[in-house]
């Protein structure tokens, strides 16, 4: 019988982490929520990284980000167009209510 991921296994498991450069030169750091395609392009939701899992807010700004690819390699850029990032943010949206078993209850404080 295979082993099923239970709650206190996905704990322990290491935090997929981003490391970006903005234009200014810094850097920031990121922790990746999930990665799906959509209507053939590649995004990912990302929170910003906090290594005391103590100081996450319940409210952390959820980034999502387009992946596209150049002669360079891959590169990401925020989502900011605002259709787009409704219609994306939407597919993020009921995937991570189900990776994360979201009900609307809880997010309407009932």
């Amino acid at each position: 019988m295979a082993d099923e991921l239970t709650p206190e296994m996905l704990e322990e498991t290491e935090p997929d982490l981003l490391t970006l450069e903005d234009e200014d030169g810094k850097e920031c750091t990121f922790e990746v929520i999930d990665v799906t395609e959509i209507d053939g392009t590649r995004y990912m939701a990302v929170v910003p990284y906090q290594e005391d899992p103590e100081s996450l807010q319940e409210d952390a700004e959820l980034i999502l980000m387009r992946i596209g690819t150049d002669d360079d390699g891959e590169y990401m850029d925020i989502v900011d167009d605002d259709e787009e990032l409704l219609r994306v943010g939407k597919v993020f949206e009921e995937r991570l209510r189900a990776m994360f078993d979201i009900d609307d209850s809880e997010l309407d404080g009932e």
